[in-house]
């Protein structure tokens, strides 16, 4: 079984209590997340082999950060070097009062780190596939450098890569425009992942307005594989935000076997929205990936993604931590959340 390597930043992830706001109480949960470690614990809880590639700082945070993806199977690459920790801030919305993040990664040393720093070599030894999201080209130049190094470095080896748009306005300060680099990356990605926010920033498609909903989705894949025909798979995930606390939650796929809507999920009473995305690529990941599935496999993974990403909104933290037997229950019906004994 081959091994999916993932490139990004791992970060410090600093939020108030419970839904409190910034400041409103003394203290911070602290816990370490970032788009590509989240895929990497998910898909290792999973069973997958997932490893990690990074920079991180020769001090105890880093080893701290590093040891929080070890404890759940993942493989850790690191480029250790003396610098700081990215940071990011949490606010966790209620009713109609929305999350909100604040980013402290300036001068990380992921933001710092050349491409030439990182062993490639070593990075996709036995890769079976890779992913990447577009939150890392938006950190920084070098980190931008960094994942185009990586994607052609995948490519070499023959491995598939998928890339998760992931639009973030708050990062793109280094002079360059999410369209300019993300059309850019897609041409180098074999399944693609977004909502349909990120594909009108970051590739300037919009979502035409059909008479049927599914239509507008189906078009809106369309155009995308039209304009980008390397891209095999285009997954959009579909969320309608009632409040803070309660989502509509959903997908939709355009394969190389054909069309796919998934079941439609109504969370209320959500623990945690962020990571909920990331959960969705480890699932999609996960089931395309796995010999045991022939029959209908497209649908399966869009129907194992849409179920494994509706249950991290019941997770604190970044990670995902539901198990495969745990998604395949919801998959099955059993969503009455009933204790199990």
């Amino acid at each position: 079984m081959g091994k999916v390597v993932l490139f990004g930043e791992l970060m410090l992830r600093l939020k108030p209590e419970g839904k409190n706001r910034f400041f409103q109480n003394a203290g911070f949960e602290a816990v370490f997340g970032g788009s590509e470690a989240n895929v990497a614990v998910s898909l290792s809880k999973f069973g997958k082999l997932a490893k990690f590639v990074t920079s991180l700082p020769n001090n105890a945070i880093g080893e701290a950060a590093e040891a929080s993806l070890r404890y759940y199977g993942v493989e850790v690459n690191s480029l250790k070097k003396e610098g700081r920790l990215g940071i990011y801030f949490l606010e966790t919305g209620a009713c109609q009062r929305p999350s909100q993040v604040i980013y402290d990664r300036a001068g990380s040393c992921f933001y710092l780190s050349e491409p030439d720093e990182y062993d490639w070599k070593k990075a996709f030894e036995d890769a079976e596939w890779f992913h990447v999201s577009g939150v890392s080209p938006a950190v920084s130049a070098p980190a931008c450098r960094s994942v185009i190094r990586a994607m052609d470095e995948a490519k070499k080896t023959g491995t598939l890569v998928s890339l998760d748009l992931n639009y973030r306005k708050k990062l793109w300060k280094y002079g360059k425009s999410a369209s300019e680099v993300m059309s850019q990356l897609v041409h180098k990605a074999d399944v693609l992942i977004a909502n349909e926010e990120d594909i009108q920033n970051c590739l300037g498609i919009p979502l035409g307005n059909y008479a049927n909903p599914v239509e507008s989705y189906r078009n809106l894949c369309e155009s995308v594989k039209n304009q980008f025909p390397n891209v095999k798979i285009v997954a959009v995930t579909l969320r309608r935000s009632y409040s803070a606390d309660r989502n509509g939650w959903g997908a939709v796929m355009h394969g190389e076997t054909g069309f796919y809507e998934s079941t439609v999920y109504d969370i209320e009473n959500i623990v945690e929205r962020v990571g909920a995305g990331d959960s969705f690529v480890a699932g999609l990941i996960f089931a395309l990936t796995n010999s045991d599935i022939s029959e209908k496999k497209e649908s399966y993974a869009l129907e194992f993604a849409t179920a494994a990403s509706c249950l991290k909104h019941s997770i604190n933290g970044d990670f995902n931590l539901a198990t495969k037997s745990e998604v395949e229950l919801l998959m099955k019906g059993n969503a009455t959340g009933r204790i199990q004994r």
